[in-house]
């Protein structure tokens, strides 16, 4: 099979780079390009077999399996540019959440699938969520889901947690980063602790609470139980949590959803002029 990426920003570099180190593609079975061909040649310099498609066409014209890594209104532009190498027996994927299947499949012949991956898959871990078409077919349902295992956890979403599941998974490591450096700083202002020390405690903690998750010791709520003894200073840290939080994270969602439902209505407007 050979597998097409058109786009190598963030998310486009992180899965070309997931796809080659997880073993799941070979660089050999590999075209990738990008507006700026000297992005798409930093990671030729990175993986020697590699190959480098001159524009989108070219890339979907030799590719099997095609990503298309761009902006959200960027994308109606390149599915133009890409659509006559579309055939039915191939299989186009989007990676942004306002571009439905619906949209997708709306244009093109070809099985269609959305994917929308999370920085995690850089480390071969985390979700990845898929939204099938409704007319992918059989064989690339099982593509997909034997690819993207090998680099995440193929998570299958409804359309409407699209957002909030992006949210979580796609956008939630830098929410938490956040979260990660603005506790680090609260213990450098408040305490002798220096940056680079704090920086180290909480990140080395951060990594041994998702492995406490992962292999199943504990559940958030019995985790959060067994730190929290009675009358301890943890239940100290944990009120003030409750007293100043709030609605904090309802009103993310909110601000997120908002930002979608902007995103969704350009894209639709888009889409509606074809």
């Amino acid at each position: 099979m050979e597998v097409g990426i058109i786009g190598t920003g963030n998310m486009g570099r992180i899965l070309v780079e997931a796809f080659l180190d997880g073993k799941a593609v070979s660089p050999s079975s590999m075209m990738i390009t990008n507006r700026t061909i000297g992005k798409a040649m930093l990671l030729k310099d990175k993986y020697s077999e590699l190959r480098v498609g001159a524009n989108a066409m070219e890339v979907a014209a030799q590719s099997d399996l095609i990503f298309v890594c761009v902006k959200p209104l960027d994308v109606f532009k390149i599915i133009d540019q890409i659509n006559p190498y579309l055939t039915k027996s191939k299989c186009l994927v989007t990676i942004t959440s306002p571009i439905s299947t619906n949209h997708i499949e709306s244009k093109v012949s070809s099985s269609v699938a959305r994917i929308i991956p999370s920085i995690t898959n850089r480390a071969l871990a985390g979700v990845s969520l898929i939204t099938y078409g409704e007319n992918c077919s059989g064989y690339w349902r099982k593509e997909l889901e034997s690819l993207m295992s090998k680099m995440s956890v193929p998570v299958f979403i409804e359309e409407n947690i699209t957002r909030v599941a992006s949210d979580i998974v796609s956008c939630g490591p830098a929410f938490f980063s956040y979260l990660l450096q603005a506790f680090i700083k609260g213990a450098v202002k408040e305490t002798e602790i220096d940056e680079k020390t704090a920086t180290i405690l909480a990140s080395e903690m951060i990594v041994g609470l998702g492995e406490l998750l992962k292999q199943g010791h504990y559940t958030l709520p019995s985790l959060q139980e067994k730190v929290c003894v009675k009358g301890g200073i943890t239940g100290e840290g944990i009120k003030v949590f409750e007293n100043e939080l709030g609605e904090v994270f309802q009103h993310l969602f909110q601000a997120t959803h908002a930002k979608f439902k902007e995103d969704l209505d350009h894209i639709d407007l888009q889409f509606s002029k074809q």
